[in-house]
């Protein structure tokens, strides 16, 4: 379509309009990447939260020694950043496995790095917490 000052004009009919199932296939997958991103957000501020609780909190209501609870503490606060790294690193890699119609599986290694922090975390802990009754 051409106007009368000779420049073209957008037709909306002219374009070929994606499937409306298409469209809301990739809105819906583009939210499900949020909501991932979000729960990496939430998973760290509870491991945040822990180790505050662990760190500053147990040993007062425990009236224990406070270096094992802050070392503790100081575990669960790695972890914390970790996940708020590693989920930002996963949003990013999810929104161009978006862009490009890739797939970009979560690393097994990622997996199991926190797996395995996350037991030593939750082993240490109730040692401590058996330790002091």
């Amino acid at each position: 379509m051409i106007s009368l000052t000779g420049d073209r004009v957008f037709n909306a009919q002219m374009a070929a309009p994606q499937p409306s199932s298409d469209l809301e296939q990739e809105r819906r997958t583009a939210m499900a990447a949020e909501r991932t991103w979000l729960a990496w957000w939430r998973t760290g501020l509870a491991a945040t939260v822990g180790a505050l609780g662990i760190g500053r909190l147990a040993p007062n209501l425990l009236h224990a020694a406070a270096w094992p609870y802050v070392v503790l503490g100081c575990g669960y606060a790695v972890v914390a950043v970790g996940l708020l790294i590693v989920g930002a690193r996963r949003q990013r890699e999810i929104e161009h496995a978006l862009q490009t119609g890739r797939n970009a599986p979560l690393r097994f290694r990622t997996v199991g790095l926190f797996t395995a922090a996350a037991i030593a975390l939750v082993m240490l802990t109730l040692v401590l917490v058996i330790a002091q009754t």
